[in-house]
């Protein structure tokens, strides 16, 4: 069977479309599930299109709009099956924060995400999102999760005229929890309770085997596809009721109303606005949207790559933006990365630092040795060195863990090899990478001594504490560390 590069008419296509590496080996075996997940997310997303433009704060036609269009494209450029397609509950959220409950600006603020990520991907900048830490998305993700699911809890009860804000959302449904209507909370509550016990039997439900007889694997089969397809049938049981009761005449249930019929037309998004006073330009819709140019793309790329991320046990960061979304999404989310980079700082300018005393000190720096890390090293160092009641006469800095050192560093340990030549200590480095050596050597420090091991730099050091002073290495045993033209 030819390969995904020989089923291609043009060179290296199979790299933009990916369709062309897997439609070639698609099984019609698979065909029969394929059908079936499709149908059952087909019906699911209708209601739930419906809910995430209510989300969003737009009309109802918008969320069906974005959630079949991405998918035909992706149908061809996508590589991964799990990714979630159209609006999301948390992207669903960041546009009621920043598109002002307006389409024109949602659709122009989608646009320019949409730019942004493809300017990001051919300038590969990718890198980037590694400085948004797992803390701040999972704390970002939990507030929004619990807002949006209690931002759900006025439809369900049928209550009208909530506010969008959190807290006052929270206030007004429980002091109007009163007038709730009995159609709505009575359909809402079965549709969950239907939901979790579907959900359930699914898991609970024992494969049938290929001997048993063809009425229990018949029954297995209708169970199995009852409880896989749970959303679909669940959602046509919803519609159901409320259609009789449309067709006797009485309504108890909330209904999302008429509903545009057709597609809006194919063209770019208007890059301006009337408004009662005038017209709004371009510059100053970007302007209104300003922060959220920046973190709906961002959020839309993370949505599909965090759960490749590990949780990082960072509780601070995570509390930060937990506390902080529920009162602006944008607040938290910049909270969380600022106090996430104070820590990496924190990080940076504290290494941990192991320090074994006896007749030699040896001290261990457990990561690449910066300027705002090098006086937490003399601290180190002199603090025990000095402070001994008798102070051993050499000191062995391990290096194996510094792979990068800079200049301003190169200085500090300058005075450091000085300030213990004051007190009669000598510094010996051992275990020097190749990188941070090359540097050392061209400072032309004085004193410096270094040695290719542990073990060496100790016995050295034992000569020198019985009454004889070793001398550096010499030119030969350096150039054993060194790549050739390093040596001077």
């Amino acid at each position: 069977m030819p390969g995904p590069r020989q089923c291609c008419p043009c060179p290296g296509g199979w790299r933009w479309l990916p369709a062309l590496r897997w439609l070639p080996r698609y099984s019609l075996a698979w065909l029969q599930l394929d059908l079936m997940a499709g149908l059952t997310v087909g019906l699911t997303v209708v209601p739930q299109a419906l809910a995430y433009a209510e989300v969003a704060g737009l009309p109802l036609q918008y969320g069906l709009y974005s959630s079949f269009t991405g998918c035909f494209v992706y149908c061809f450029l996508g590589t991964a099956k799990d990714v979630t397609l159209g609006p999301t509950a948390i992207m669903s959220l960041l546009v009621s924060s920043y598109a002002f409950h307006e389409p024109v600006y949602a659709v122009l603020l989608a646009f320019l995400s949409g730019c942004i990520q493809l300017a990001m991907g051919l300038l590969h900048l990718g890198f980037l999102l590694d400085f948004i830490s797992c803390p701040v998305i999972k704390g970002f993700t939990s507030a929004a999760s619990i807002t949006i699911s209690f931002n759900q809890v006025k439809n369900i009860l049928g209550l009208q005229g909530i506010p969008r804000q959190f807290f006052l959302q929270v206030y007004e449904t429980l002091r109007r929890i009163g007038e709730t209507r009995a159609g709505d909370a009575v359909l809402g509550l079965a549709c969950l309770a239907a939901l979790a016990g579907l959900q359930a039997m699914k898991s609970r439900l024992p494969r049938a085997a290929g001997a048993e007889p063809l009425a229990a694997r018949v029954s297995y089969l209708i169970v199995w596809t009852t409880a896989t397809a749970r959303n679909a049938l669940v959602v046509l049981f919803a519609g159901l009721v409320a259609y009789s009761f449309q067709v006797m005449g009485s309504q108890p249930l909330t209904l999302t109303g008429s509903i545009p019929r057709g597609l809006p037309a194919f063209r770019l998004p208007r890059f301006s606005m009337a408004a009662p006073n005038g017209t709004v330009p371009f510059r100053s819709m970007v302007e209104d949207m300003g922060v959220g140019l920046a973190v709906v793309p961002l959020m839309g790329l993370l949505e599909t790559i965090a759960i490749a991320k590990a949780f990082g046990l960072d509780l601070v960061p995570l509390c930060v933006t937990f506390l902080l979304c529920f009162w602006e999404v944008q607040y938290g989310i910049v909270a969380g990365v600022l106090v996430s980079g104070i820590l990496l700082l924190y990080s940076i300018a504290r290494p941990p630092i192991k320090v074994l005393e006896g007749d030699v000190l040896v001290v261990q720096p457990g990561s690449s040795l910066h300027f705002p890390a090098v006086e937490c090293l003399r601290d180190a160092i002199c603090s025990r060195a000095l402070a001994a009641p008798s102070p051993p006469r050499s000191i062995i800095l391990d290096c194996h863990h510094i792979s990068s050192i800079d200049y301003t560093a190169v200085v500090g340990l300058a005075e450091l090899l000085q300030e213990l030549h004051n007190h009669s200590l000598s510094l010996a480095f051992c275990s020097v990478q190749d990188t941070v050596l090359q540097v050392l050597l061209s400072a032309d420090l004085e004193g410096f001594q270094h040695f290719p091991s542990l073990e060496e730099a100790e016995r050295a050091a034992g000569a020198e504490s019985e009454g004889g002073r070793a001398a550096p290495f010499t030119s030969t045993s350096q150039s054993s560390l060194l790549p050739t033209g390093l040596i001077q």
